[in-house]
């Protein structure tokens, strides 16, 4: 045994709380934004009558994958209201839909900055390899320390765990580009902005939206893990159901998970192929 200890524990106490000191009225005006676009879209989607927003999901889906799909959400949606889960589901959404907003508005950015960059690129892949290996609960204590309890440290944590698809699909789709194309819109004296709008990224779409819709499924997979910070919505269900040892409430909540997360899996690849298409 010996008493040499790295003292990394402590080093990150200090840096978060000189975080919080420093960058407080900022942190303070991350938290009431998030939890201005939560609640806000929450009670969007729970003005409606239930039967009201299952019509506007399946025109949706009807649009993205065809009647089959339509078909199931109907039923599948009409099944957690059955359950009593519609609430929760709705605010389940929300969070997922705010997570994966700021998710998308910040990794396809970054996505195309490295894309453009070697030197960017070589910055970035090691942090999105470090966040997407980092156990998702660890993401909640610092945002939890941050933000105190409810759904924003569920947001934040989401956010970092959930872009690094996006960044990594983007940057892959803008370099997978043809050369000759992009060579093509040279010649023709394009600039290099008009090149990534009316070039690159039409071309690289598809790939965009996988990230997309890969972003997605990771913000649902936190929807328990951020119940366990009182983020509520079907997460604090399956908590619940842990503390409680319910297995027949816990499948209630899950099966509503998985209804939610059919529906936005299939209607972005629904996208996805139709970008293809064009």
């Amino acid at each position: 045994m010996t008493d040499f200890r790295i003292p990394l524990a402590d080093w990150v106490d200090a840096f978060l709380a000189w975080l919080e000191t420093t960058f407080a009225g900022l942190f303070d005006a991350i938290r009431t934004g998030f939890l201005g676009a939560y609640d806000g879209l929450e009670g969007l989607l729970q003005l409606p009558p239930f039967w009201v927003v299952i019509l506007v999901f399946m025109a949706i889906a009807f649009w993205a994958k065809g009647w089959k799909m339509a078909l199931f959400v109907a039923l599948g949606f009409t099944l957690v209201y059955g359950v009593d889960q519609w609430d929760n589901t709705m605010s389940t959404l929300s969070l997922v839909l705010v997570a994966t907003f700021v998710a998308v508005a910040i990794s396809i950015p970054l996505g195309i900055w490295a894309a453009k960059s070697d030197r960017v690129s070589t910055i970035v892949r090691p942090i999105m390899d470090f966040f997407q290996t980092m156990p998702a609960m660890v993401y909640l204590i610092p945002a939890l320390a941050i933000f105190r309890v409810g759904v924003v440290p569920g947001i934040v944590a989401t956010i970092i765990f959930a872009m690094v698809p996006g960044v990594r699909l983007t940057e892959l789709g803008i370099r997978g580009v043809d050369k000759e194309v992009v060579e093509a819109g040279h010649a023709f004296g394009a600039a290099p902005g008009r090149i990534l709008r009316q070039i690159q990224l039409p071309l690289a779409m598809p790939t965009i939206i996988a990230g997309i819709n890969q972003i997605i499924m990771l913000a649902l997979s936190m929807v328990v893990i951020a119940g366990m910070v009182g983020a509520g919505g079907l997460g604090g269900d399956v908590v619940a159901s842990l503390n409680r040892i319910d297995p027949g409430f816990g499948f209630e909540a899950g099966i509503s998970v998985v209804v939610l997360a059919i529906f936005l899996d299939r209607v972005t690849q629904g996208f996805a192929a139709s970008t293809k298409r064009k």
